[in-house]
């Protein structure tokens, strides 16, 4: 079960996307790369796509040969799920935190910290949900989506994507970082 901790303020809390710079929702990526960048297994990913815990929300399989398409939101889902499920969290309960994460967009997923007691998960996001929910003395485990989501952003990049509509992916970025990342692969690989 998700419960929803007070919002006592969402203006006081930092963007993690300050430039409006929101993954596009036509992009998306196949399979074994979505297992990749969310350190699942392609068992894991099938699995959960038939079962519809997760499941693509660009392109579905539609037969022997076709490819899921997942969406950067899907694969921040998929990742929080590994998290619960690593943490000893009931299926039910993610079935339910999952429903919720859907629910959002993006930008409010950022601010998202889920944490559980085993039983029941529940969504903070401000410091003072966070101290509201520890002071019941019990322990409890966090996930700070937003953690999650800048793990994804820094290696979702060396990944092949595909937009839905067939149209042309934008021009990679060369930033310093970017120049500095395929600097580093060349050395290694």
């Amino acid at each position: 079960m998700v419960e929803e901790a007070p919002n006592r303020d969402a203006a006081e809390q930092g963007e993690l996307f300050p430039d409006a710079s929101l993954p596009d929702e036509l992009v998306g990526y196949r399979g074994p790369a979505a297992c990749q960048i969310a350190g699942i297994t392609y068992r894991q990913l099938d699995y959960w796509a038939r079962t519809k815990l997760v499941g693509p929300s660009i392109r579905g399989a539609a037969g022997s040969g076709s490819q899921r398409l997942y969406s950067f939101k899907d694969i921040l889902v998929l990742k929080v799920v590994k998290r619960l499920l690593d943490t000893g969290v009931s299926l039910h309960n993610i079935r339910v935190a999952v429903e919720h994460l859907r629910n959002r967009g993006v930008q409010d997923l950022a601010r998202l910290t889920l944490f559980s007691d085993g039983t029941t998960v529940y969504e903070c996001t401000s410091a003072e949900e966070v101290v509201d929910l520890l002071q019941g003395g019990q322990g409890v485990f966090g996930i700070a989506v937003s953690g999650a989501m800048r793990e994804i952003s820094g290696t979702i990049h060396e990944f092949p994507a595909e937009r839905a509509d067939g149209g042309e992916l934008a021009a990679p970025v060369d930033d310093e970082l970017s120049r500095r990342r395929r600097d580093r692969q060349a050395e290694t690989g």
